[in-house]
């Protein structure tokens, strides 16, 4: 005979193995949640503190002292010779003789070129020839007169051609004179326009010269400044080509009027230039004082931070930055003055100032 009594106790097994399952996962999920929960150890004591001072910006400050300032204004502005000659042919002829080379120096009254001369010599001594006849002659008559040999009339003849025969000599001798090319100057003979066997004709251009002991520099002033000026003033002057010399110079001339297209003033600055470093046409720099400032309140430039158009500086104050809104003046150099806004004694920051900003906690280094 057949029986189920079996079907009963195997769905009782089932039933135990899918409990047993369930309770497996559930201890399974309680433990990842325990170890997602865990913090792990403590922190050590301090280690707060020392995360904090990591967060803190580092800075350099610079104590706020007065100084002096010098308010100078510099231009821009262009060398030129103090003497700039140019030598015309004064009658026609041959050219004979030239003396200089370009690039030679030479001294005031020094006989540059000839012209014609052996012709104008002839005439010279021709002249000289005549006068000396006509003197002896007048002499002789003057003679005659006081014997009462010779009248009046004939006496004021021989004069007459003595007289004559003298400015025959002196018109000679100024031709001969025009032949003879010398120096109106002492300098640097800059080019020579004529060679020997050349033919000129008066106004024509025989040569150039240049005396570069003294170099004039020409700046242009701003209407603004021009008070600032007057002939007798000093100057420093720089030149590009020459970096870390300077010259010492003096104001010779500053213009009535204003140039009309750039409303400025030209100005005429003289520099002796005795060893001929500068020479006409490099560019220059001319720095005037216009006034100095004591007791002035000035920062380096690169402190000086631009935030949304206002002029910014930040000063540490017990590890904390605080911001300044300041008005600017003169600069000079690196440093600018600075109106309001900053007060002596207070500590600028100089490095660092562009990571900060109002409440920034730093650290100064």
């Amino acid at each position: 005979m057949t029986t189920y009594d079996g079907a009963p106790a195997r769905a009782a097994r089932i039933v135990r193995a899918v409990a047993a399952y369930l309770a497996a996962g559930a201890l399974g999920l309680g433990l990842a949640l325990a170890g997602c929960t865990d913090k792990g150890p403590a922190p050590a004591p301090g280690a707060g503190a020392e995360q904090e001072a990591e967060h803190r910006v580092q800075v350099r400050v610079q104590r706020v002292e007065p100084v002096v300032l010098r308010d100078v204004l510099t231009l821009p502005g262009e060398t030129e010779p103090d003497a700039d000659v140019v030598l015309s042919s004064e009658t026609d002829g041959v050219v004979e003789w030239v003396g200089p080379v370009e690039g030679q120096r030479v001294e005031q009254g020094e006989t540059l070129m000839r012209i014609d001369v052996a012709a104008k010599r002839a005439k010279l001594e021709q002249a000289e020839l005549s006068s000396r006849l006509a003197e002896a002659q007048a002499r002789r008559r003057e003679q005659l007169f006081q014997e009462s040999v010779l009248s009046r009339e004939e006496l004021d003849e021989s004069r007459t051609a003595m007289e004559v025969a003298r400015a025959s000599v002196a018109e000679a001798r100024a031709d001969f004179a025009q032949g003879q090319v010398r120096a109106p100057i002492s300098g640097v003979v800059e080019s020579l326009d004529a060679d020997p066997g050349e033919f000129v004709s008066v106004g024509q251009q025989l040569l150039r010269l240049v005396n570069r002991d003294v170099v004039r520099v020409i700046v242009s002033v701003p209407e603004l400044d021009v008070r600032y000026l007057s002939p007798g003033s000093e100057a420093d002057v720089t030149v590009d080509a020459w970096p870390g010399r300077s010259w010492r110079g003096r104001v010779d001339f500053v213009s009535a009027k204003a140039d009309s297209a750039t409303r400025t003033f030209s100005a005429r600055v003289l520099v002796d230039n005795a060893d001929g470093a500068i020479r006409p046409g490099m560019l220059a720099r001319a720095s005037f004082l216009r006034r100095e400032i004591a007791d002035a309140v000035a920062v380096p430039l690169s402190s000086v931070q631009d935030k949304g158009g206002e002029r910014m500086l930040f000063v540490e104050d017990g590890g904390v930055v605080r911001a300044r809104t300041v008005e600017l003046g003169v600069v000079q150099g690196g440093v600018v003055q600075v109106l309001s806004g900053l007060e002596p004694g207070e500590n600028l920051i100089v490095a660092g100032q562009g990571s900060v900003e109002e409440g920034t906690r730093v650290v100064v280094q």
